[in-house]
């Protein structure tokens, strides 16, 4: 007896049954995905150490195809890329961590010519027959909890010093989430915030919130790119040691000044402690416990130029300096905190195309006022 009603197709019903299926489980993939959050243990697997020597600075480009490398978030995988990864701390290494902002990681500079590769070549001398081994973790942007992030992942490493290098363009507590890389990981700062009281708001509303959508496969797309690219780079780093394009042209630091008293909305006469982020530095010495920090005041550009009576340079208005000079001078002897200023120690005919950004004699030579410093302080540590 007919019913009346059609069956489909078998070739019809093949195809409809493989589309619900391939459906199901791509929803089961997304599902499984977002609840597992595999994307920490993904970023520890890489082929630097391994297949390809591990990058001399953190990940960072701002043009990736000439840059041989590019800007992520994800610390897991910036650290597995860095020459700190390669393996256990060798005996006799003495390893000192330099922690800082973009001047510290080299910008405009090749990995050879930065800060820690001078300070490798300064031949420092420590009893025991131990060897001073120096590491670049600087980072560019300006924050001293940027600074906290890097190193509360880089204690894993065994550090036996840390030499924190800072200028009062990272102090700004209103800036002090401004980093990209900040609000890419807000459960990692929330818990700093939480662990070390820090006042800055937990709830701030440039962390980047990542709903469920965004945890699934499909979600996390440009992030799982981001460590495919990556590695991928790896293949160009091996090949040229290039991970920085450096023009052979760019516009040079600012010589002739605005004359404008002003830093971050205040005004002369003076710096108060609680404009500045010393809480941030308070728990970077918390957190070593027993690790050694030496804080080092950056050198920074000093202008000649019009309004040079008014500004050091683009960045910092004179009365605003010398109060910040002054404030870290006097706590850091009430704290008891290594602090040592080398503000005006490169010439500023050494300065690139800011008023912290150095040539590669500029950083030799501060390379060499440094290493006496640090060289007196290991020797001194019992």
């Amino acid at each position: 007896m007919k019913t009346g009603l059609k069956t489909a197709p078998p070739g019809l019903r093949f195809a409809r049954n493989v589309v619900l299926k391939g459906l199901g489980l791509f929803i089961m993939i997304n599902l499984v995905f977002a609840l597992s959050d595999p994307l920490l243990r993904l970023g520890r697997l890489s082929a630097y150490n391994q297949l390809f020597p591990g990058r001399l600075r953190l990940p960072y480009g701002d043009q990736p195809d000439r840059d041989h490398n590019l800007s992520l978030f994800q610390l897991e995988a910036m650290f597995a890329s860095h020459e700190l990864a390669a393996g256990p701390k060798p005996d006799g290494e003495y390893r000192v961590l330099l922690i800082g902002d973009s001047a510290t990681w080299g910008f405009l500079l090749s990995p050879g010519e930065t800060l820690a590769a001078s300070l490798n070549r300064s031949g420092i001398s420590l009893p025991g027959h131990r060897q001073a081994r120096f590491y670049n973790l600087g980072y560019p942007t300006m924050s001293l909890t940027k600074d906290l992030l890097i190193l509360s992942f880089a204690l894993r490493y065994q550090p036996d010093l840390i030499v924190w290098l800072i200028t009062l363009e990272s102090f700004p507590i209103e800036q002090q989430l401004d980093s990209p890389l900040l609000q890419h990981n807000p459960q990692t700062v929330r818990a700093l915030i939480a662990d070390y009281r820090l006042c800055l708001d937990a709830h701030d509303s440039r962390f980047v919130e990542e709903a469920w959508p965004g945890r699934t496969l499909i979600g996390q797309r440009r992030a799982l790119a981001d460590l495919l690219r990556l590695q991928l780079y790896g293949i160009l780093w091996s090949a040229t040691g290039v991970d920085q394009y450096i023009p052979d042209d760019f516009t040079p630091r600012m010589e002739d000044l605005q004359a404008d008293q002003e830093f971050h909305g205040l005004q002369p006469p003076h710096l108060h402690p609680e404009d500045l982020a010393l809480e941030v530095l308070s728990a970077g010495m918390k957190m070593t416990g027993e690790i050694p920090i030496l804080l080092v005041n950056e050198p920074v550009f000093i202008s000649h130029g019009k309004n040079s009576d008014i500004r050091y340079n683009f960045y910092y208005p004179r009365w605003a300096y010398d109060e910040y000079r002054q404030i870290m001078a006097r706590i850091s002897e009430t704290k008891g905190w290594r602090y040592f200023d080398y503000w005006d120690a490169i010439p500023a005919s050494e300065f690139t195309n800011t008023a912290i950004h150095v040539s590669p004699q500029g950083a030799a030579a501060f390379a060499n006022r440094l290493a006496g410093v640090i060289e007196q302080q290991i020797n001194a540590t019992p």
